[in-house]
């Protein structure tokens, strides 16, 4: 598989809905999963999740 995202674009999950920012990619054993972070508005701090890239859109 090839990276289909650069650090630093902006990034929609498509589970949730969330917009999120590309911090780095990890390497798995057959796929990339990349490290994203996103601003929770109830806690007001930044959090970050790992996703698969596959479960990852462009933002517009």
């Amino acid at each position: 598989m090839k990276r289909l995202f650069k650090k630093g674009e902006r990034v929609r999950n498509v589970r949730d809905g969330k917009v999120m920012e590309v911090l780095k990619y990890i390497k798995d054993k057959s796929s990339y999963v990349v490290e994203c972070a996103w601003f929770d508005l109830e806690k007001k701090e930044v959090r970050t999740l790992k996703l698969k890239q596959d479960k990852l859109l462009k933002a517009s």
